[in-house]
């Protein structure tokens, strides 16, 4: 069970309401942190607030509404919506340095979201390892494309390394987010 799942309405047809309404949501959120980067010198991969958006959408929509979000956010960057970092979209974009973190984003989400369903998102440790892997996830998707455009030896002194930092301080801000809001609303960590 994720935080949506708590208010899913139980009539089918308003359950697949609220669904896809998450999905869209989910995807817009993602969208929209997209605007919030900062660039390092040295490498091509912007430090922006996406990646901690997809793994909290993820944690929060659970592995199939979390994976088909990313799958909506990619296919309106996709037709070319400006979506992705910087403010473009297109299939070229797919294609570039970024794509492969792109492409990473539907694993991630699909796995945290995953975690998540099965309490991961109940306890600070748990939900860091959820993030941790879920950044994993991306990191290598991301690294592999990466090293089309700048070889094998500088994908991760460009892709990664630079990013940790950043990512370690989203990681413990979900960490602390996720389970203060099961407390929230009310549950309990089950069989942890």
């Amino acid at each position: 069970m994720t935080v949506a799942d708590v208010f899913r309405p139980g009539a089918p047809a308003a359950a697949r309401t609220y669904d896809v309404g998450l999905v869209v949501a989910g995807s817009i959120a993602v969208a929209l942190s997209s605007l919030v980067e900062f660039h390092l010198p040295g490498t091509p991969v912007p430090i922006k607030m996406q990646t901690f958006t997809v793994l909290l959408v993820a944690a929060l929509l659970g592995a199939r509404r979390g994976a088909l979000a990313l799958l909506a956010y990619l296919a309106q960057g996709a037709v070319g919506l400006p979506v992705f970092s910087g403010g473009v979209g297109g299939l070229a974009h797919l294609g570039g340095p970024t794509g492969g973190y792109l492409v990473g984003f539907v694993a991630a989400a699909f796995l945290v979201g995953w975690l998540a369903e099965r309490g991961w998102d109940r306890t600070p440790w748990f939900t860091a390892a959820a993030m941790i892997l879920g950044n994993l996830v991306i990191y290598l998707l991301g690294v592999i494309r990466l090293a089309a455009f700048v070889g094998a030896d500088q994908a991760i002194p460009l892709g990664v390394l630079p990013f940790i930092p950043g990512d370690l301080i989203k990681i413990a801000l979900a960490s602390a987010l996720l389970p203060a809001g099961w407390k929230i609303i009310g549950q309990r960590p089950a069989g942890m």
